[in-house]
């Protein structure tokens, strides 16, 4: 299996910033340990695959660093070249992991998962879409008939995906997250499933069943991404929500055994992790590789 990281081109951050950037060398220091998985520098998304999603005076204001105090306020990081250099690797990586999936059954990114990332802003600190600049590159350069599913267990609502395809019948967007937690305003998934705060394994790995048995009904998917957040696990500081260590294995398993029945290729990114102790979301994200690795040997 493939994984792709971007942690080389990490951008320096002001002190006391609540995004936890040591989470991923951390999580790659551990990947290296493990067999039959190789690491890869993450390419460049190119403008082109940039703007198979995005709007192209956004990308200019970008690339340029034309963006205004508010929107980068509303990312959550000032703009920097660094800035600009990271983004376009973190949606090449999915990009990269998307293709190789095709041809291994999963690839991983271990980063990735910029899911609040709209078609002309960022939010939440993503800037680019991963996953719908992977989806678009899948059904651009490689099969313009594939439909692909976005299965989004970050703890917070996939709002910039949701908004991307919201009139796209071959994109189907899944996002199952915290009800109460960000974003406060909403938009529109394909398949909606918000969990109160303090949801327990049970509730948690139920509802999940449920979206999983939902989407096939309603759609049959040909490719799956994957946003493997760690940010529903009792141990964050921002989820709200009471995942223990365990539930969060069968979540995973869950997703991949989907997968893996239908013959489904899967390309996952990491997404959120906020944990109290970094550990922790360190922890979570390497298990989900472990389990990732388990099932792409079943191809």
């Amino acid at each position: 299996m493939k994984a792709f990281y971007t942690d080389h081109f990490v951008l320096p951050l002001p002190a006391g910033h609540r995004f936890p950037m040591e989470k991923y060398s951390r999580l790659r220091d551990l990947v290296k340990t493990l067999v039959d998985i190789e690491l890869v520098e993450a390419p460049a998304a190119s403008d082109t695959q940039i703007l198979y999603a995005h709007d192209p005076n956004y990308l200019i204001n970008i690339i340029e660093g034309k963006l205004s105090l508010q929107a980068q306020r509303e990312i959550g990081f000032p703009w920097s070249e660094k800035m600009v250099e990271r983004s376009r690797r973190s949606a090449g990586a999915t990009v990269a992991a998307a293709l190789n999936a095709l041809e291994e059954g999963i690839a991983v990114n271990l980063a990735g998962g910029t899911h609040h990332a709209y078609r002309d802003m960022g939010s939440g600190f993503c800037v680019f879409n991963d996953s719908a600049i992977a989806a678009r590159v899948l059904q651009r350069e490689i099969n313009s008939k594939l439909k692909i599913a976005v299965i989004d267990l970050d703890v917070h609502q996939g709002n910039g995906t949701a908004a991307i395809f919201q009139n796209d019948s071959s994109v189907f967007t899944l996002s199952l997250h915290g009800e109460n937690n960000f974003p406060f305003k909403k938009e529109q998934s394909n398949l909606d499933l918000g969990l109160v705060d303090g949801c327990d394994d049970q509730a948690y790995l139920s509802a999940l069943q449920q979206a999983l048995d939902q989407m096939q009904s309603r759609f049959k998917a040909d490719f799956l991404v994957y946003l493997a957040g760690a940010d529903p696990h009792e141990g964050d500081r921002l989820g709200r929500l009471k995942i223990s260590k365990t539930g969060m294995r069968l979540r995973d398993e869950a997703v991949f055994q989907f997968a893996v029945e239908r013959n489904l290729p899967v390309a996952m990114s990491m997404a959120g992790g906020y944990g109290k102790e970094i550990e922790s979301t360190v922890d979570i994200h390497f298990q989900t590789i472990e389990i990732a690795l388990q099932y792409q040997q079943q191809y």
